[in-house]
């Protein structure tokens, strides 16, 4: 894994950030994560002081400019540098969140399908749960997150988590407006 993390290339797959680099809330996750760790306590109770961020639905679309999208990746490493975690690269080809998701859970990204098969059904089963935050008609964003090389976005992964007493799924969450941080715990 580390000749892997050693050919690390730059990401396309970044927002626009207008965040500077590193924030106190960085500094006061490490040290939960550290103690949470050390003491066996849970991460959700020891997170829960932390302010949310207001959400506006929208889908993937924009691909930021390499400058910025720059900027964002080396920001990204930073965060997880800080953590003690490594980029590990997943291939571009539409289905990143879901084998980065089959990764995590399988140890293996080949089983992206599986994962898309789960969230999809999740997204069906509990259609009221999540309708109100795609922002285009439920049948056709089901149908469009159905085919293979289709973006995940932020519905998908929160089905994912949701479904994750069927299909175990990584601890996410979001510390400022304009970074989405991924903590595997």
């Amino acid at each position: 894994m580390s000749e892997q993390q050693d050919q690390v290339s730059k990401s396309s797959c970044s927002s626009i950030s207008t965040s500077t680099q590193g924030s106190e809330d960085d500094g006061t996750v490490g040290a939960l994560l550290t103690e949470a760790k050390t003491n066996g306590r849970s991460l959700g109770k020891r997170l829960s002081h932390l302010d949310s961020l207001p959400h506006t639905p929208r889908v993937n679309g924009k691909i930021p400019d390499f400058s910025n999208a720059t900027i964002d990746h080396e920001s990204l490493l930073e965060r997880l540098g800080t953590y003690g975690l490594a980029e590990y690269q997943i291939e571009g080809d539409g289905n990143c969140q879901f084998r980065a998701l089959a990764d995590q859970i399988f140890r293996n990204p080949d089983y992206h399908r599986h994962v898309r098969k789960a969230v999809v059904k999740q997204l069906k089963e509990f259609r009221k749960h999540y309708e109100g935050y795609v922002p285009l008609d439920y049948k056709v964003y089901l149908k469009k997150m159905k085919r293979s090389g289709e973006w995940g976005d932020h519905v998908t992964l929160q089905a994912a988590a949701d479904r994750k007493s069927k299909l175990p799924v990584p601890n996410c969450f979001s510390i400022k407006r304009h970074h989405v941080s991924v903590i595997i715990v």
